[in-house]
């Protein structure tokens, strides 16, 4: 990356000449998006060597800025998240790095969960041609989901496993949070790899009691309130769903994946899983609305995109009641 570009990055993203301690800013700002907009072809390996450098380019300066707009709005949390994913990106800009580190390591003491350990670059980095040449091996998958019924596809949560060797473990993800805003949970669904630890933090100014009777990853946070959070650390895959004993209508779920190719369909149900190794795979979709995972084969080629369409399976039939957290039907909600 050069000078340049990360004078600007951090000139942008950081707010540089703002007042300190302003009042958040609305996040709702325009966007492009964590995707990026600008299309590349990709018709020879030179062209896919230049495509990874801007992407790669590109989901720096979005971890970047993104992480400062969570910051403006008062959500440290995802500050955190953001900053702590950019400076575990190997070969990162020096500068950068010394910018960001103490900021993340802030935003994780505001958003009340432990301080993260310290992110060091790794300390013999691939050459930029090792890391061309790994980019140029990998493949691509892109994909679109369809059904999810009255929900739509949004929030599939898809993964691969290989077929033709062990699937690696993936490492566990810093950061990740569930927030219990205006008695809902924000994301409604979060993906996360095994060994993640999730803090679910109270924004509303009313007590809450997450929990989950999803085993073996069932959990009771007991009863806190505004300002406080529970953290939990997911050891077993599977989709977990998370409800409050006090609000019947709270439902969340943490989906905990066993592969480090995943991704989460967007609302048209869009998704990329970017870096596979060439290989067959099996092609694995989770939602809430279907009885089962769906599972379909996929074949991934060096450096090639693999598109690819999955339906997913039978509705799952309704709950007959919302338990509490022994199990038991609730009681008549008061409105709290």
């Amino acid at each position: 990356m050069s000078k340049r570009f990360t004078t600007f990055s951090l000139a942008l993203a950081l707010g540089l000449g703002s007042t300190a301690g302003a009042e958040p800013k609305n996040a709702e700002v325009p966007w492009a998006g964590e995707e990026m907009p600008l299309p590349l072809a990709v018709r020879t390996p030179e062209d896919l060597a230049v495509k990874a450098a801007a992407e790669r380019a590109y989901l720096v300066f979005n971890l970047l800025a993104g992480g400062k707009v969570a910051w403006d709005a008062g959500r440290y949390g995802v500050a955190a998240q953001k900053w702590e994913h950019l400076l575990s990106l190997a070969g990162l800009d020096a500068e950068t790095a010394r910018v960001v580190r103490p900021l993340a390591t802030e935003a994780r003491r505001r958003a009340g969960g432990e301080a993260a350990a310290p992110i060091v670059a790794p300390a013999t980095p691939a050459a930029p041609q090792a890391e061309a040449a790994a980019e140029v091996a990998a493949g691509s998958v892109k994909g679109t989901v369809q059904g999810g019924g009255s929900l739509g596809p949004g929030g599939t949560v898809v993964w691969l496993r290989r077929k033709d060797g062990p699937t690696p473990r993936p490492a566990p993800l810093r950061g990740r949070e569930m927030t219990q805003r205006d008695k809902t949970f924000v994301p409604h669904v979060l993906p996360v790899t095994l060994g993640s630890k999730v803090a679910f933090h109270n924004e509303d100014t009313i007590f809450h009691n997450v929990f989950s009777l999803s085993r073996p990853n069932d959990f009771d946070g007991g009863l806190y309130k505004d300002g406080a959070s529970y953290s939990k650390t997911f050891t077993h895959a599977g989709a977990v769903q998370v409800l409050c004993n006090i609000h019947a209508q709270m439902l969340g779920y943490v989906v905990v994946v066993d592969s480090p190719w995943f991704a989460q369909a967007g609302s048209s149900g869009r998704f990329t899983i970017r870096g596979v190794p060439p290989g067959a795979y099996e092609l694995i979709a989770w939602h809430e609305s279907s009885s089962d995972v769906t599972r379909q084969p996929l074949q991934v080629q060096a450096g090639t995109v693999a598109a690819t369409t999955i339906t997913l399976g039978s509705e799952r039939s309704r709950l007959k009641f919302v338990p509490d957290k022994y199990g038991k039907p609730r009681q008549v909600q008061l409105g709290y």
